[in-house]
């Protein structure tokens, strides 16, 4: 099995995107999948300054947390992204750590499959549309990466409310299951 990197970007407390990812976690591991996890709670990360130095360099010129990170999605074999719906759209700090990892293009990252696990307070199909386009418009820049799967977890508003959620935590726990 893999190294997945799960990289949760709720800033909120007891988020549901979060709730959700340590269930979706516990089905990788339980499936063999090796597992690290990092959250964007208390992480610097400064907005990309399009100098496109990283381009040459594969090194970004802004030093705070987006360089480490960088190095942990270059090294895994499985992304999994876990945002909250803002506005029809992923967090703000997740298209942000997106345009960060632009030093990954010209790199030789090993990541293959990415996955996004979306919450919202609206539970419409649709609701998760254009964060989905948005993570394949990324995914679409490496070409030896695909977006593999979605799972969107609608209906929940309230911090913490996904934990009264049997059906969705156990659809996050078989998604978990099912990485490659």
């Amino acid at each position: 099995m893999g190294k997945v990197l799960v990289i949760t970007t709720s800033l909120r407390a007891k988020s549901n995107s979060d709730l959700l990812a340590e269930r979706l976690i516990a089905g990788a591991k339980d499936a063999g999948h090796s597992v690290e996890t990092i959250s964007l709670k208390g992480k610097k990360l400064g907005f990309c300054i399009g100098c496109l130095a990283c381009q040459k360099t594969q090194q970004c010129v802004i030093k705070d947390d987006a360089v480490a990170i960088a190095e942990k999605v270059k090294n895994a074999d499985t992304l999994v992204f876990a945002t909250p719906i803002y506005y029809y759209e992923m967090c703000g700090q997740m298209k942000t750590l997106l345009d960060r990892l632009n030093p990954l293009y010209p790199s030789d990252y090993r990541f293959r499959n990415v996955y996004m696990l979306s919450t919202a307070a609206e539970d419409d199909e649709d609701v998760p549309e254009k964060a989905e386009s948005g993570l394949q418009g990324w995914v679409d820049c490496f070409e030896k990466a695909t977006l593999a799967g979605t799972l969107f977890c609608g209906g929940l508003n309230d911090p913490n409310e996904a934990a009264g959620s049997e059906a969705a935590l156990d659809t996050a726990y078989r998604f978990g299951t099912e990485l490659k």
